[in-house]
């Protein structure tokens, strides 16, 4: 007993365990995203370039291929600004103003989180479908919507609405409202006090949850393989196009366009590290 108390006390026993339970969870951690994310990564990477760069170059130049490269931009660039309206907006009435409703409205901006993205692209077939509920008003009015690269907008634009918004809410509730009131007091109209006072203050967030969005914009693919038909060179996206290629066995196009898809990936994390320590960098000069 008297050894067992002593051992208590001795601080060395207890720096020691800290220790061994330090690096026990530090290997742990190192081991699951070697084996998760930079092996297949690596991988993807091998894969892609085993017929060396020409065949690289081959697969990523060909036809349907850069059709799916345009129709993946052109979905990024409807979807996030238009989720970067309405995040802010929405962002802006939870954090700033009081209304009946409230948490209404911030469940159903969670609801995509909690949503199979099948089961997004299935909802939107069952009603903008040729047998859906505005289906038939909608092909008696020439509109086609499902199977089409509207079809795909919409979808995409169901799945990554919460990004911007779910980034910018618990900043904008962290500032409060007292620098607004102090510019609408001083005599500012709303817009001057969006532009001059909450813009400047939300940038970073906005900017990061700007990344998120366009990032899972480009990798989509439950929500779009359901209301794309994949239609190749029309309605395929790049991880639909990865899809349709490695069906076909052809392996070093498949894995040639998933390269695009990682390198996509490590851009979005360098901007991610990038927009932390930017922002990081101007909250400590602020407190100085």
């Amino acid at each position: 007993m008297a050894a067992i108390t002593e051992a208590s006390r001795d601080p060395t026993v207890h720096l020691t365990e800290g220790a061994v339970a330090r690096w026990a969870l530090i290997s742990v951690s190192v081991a699951f995203l070697v084996l998760f994310l930079v092996l297949p990564l690596a991988i993807v990477l091998v894969e892609a370039f085993r017929q060396g760069v020409t065949g690289w170059i081959e697969a990523i130049i060909a036809p349907d291929t850069r059709a799916a490269v345009f129709l993946t931009l052109l979905v990024a660039a409807v979807a996030v600004p238009l989720n970067v309206i309405f995040g802010v907006a929405a962002a802006w009435c939870v954090a700033k103003c009081r209304f009946p409703g409230k948490n209404v409205l911030v469940t159903l901006i969670d609801l995509p989180f909690s949503v199979s993205p099948v089961v997004s692209g299935l909802i939107f077939v069952l009603l903008f479908g040729a047998h859906g509920w505005f289906g038939p008003w909608l092909k008696a009015h020439g509109i086609h919507i499902i199977f089409t690269a509207a079809g795909i907008i919409i979808a995409t634009i169901f799945v990554t609405f919460p990004f911007i918004a779910r980034e910018l809410i618990p900043l904008m509730q962290e500032q409060g409202t007292d620098e607004e009131e102090a510019a609408i007091v001083l005599g500012a109209s709303g817009w001057q006090t969006f532009f001059r006072v909450t813009l400047p203050n939300i940038k970073w967030g906005l900017l990061y949850g700007v990344l998120l969005c366009n990032a899972r914009a480009m990798g989509e693919f439950g929500a779009v393989s359901v209301v794309s038909g994949h239609i190749r060179g029309k309605t395929t996206t790049l991880p639909l196009q990865v899809e349709i290629l490695y069906n076909e066995y052809d392996f070093t196009g498949a894995f040639a366009v998933a390269s695009l898809l990682a390198l996509l990936a490590l851009l979005t994390l360098a901007l991610k590290v990038t927009l932390e320590w930017r922002g990081r960098a101007e909250r400590l000069a602020a407190r100085r």
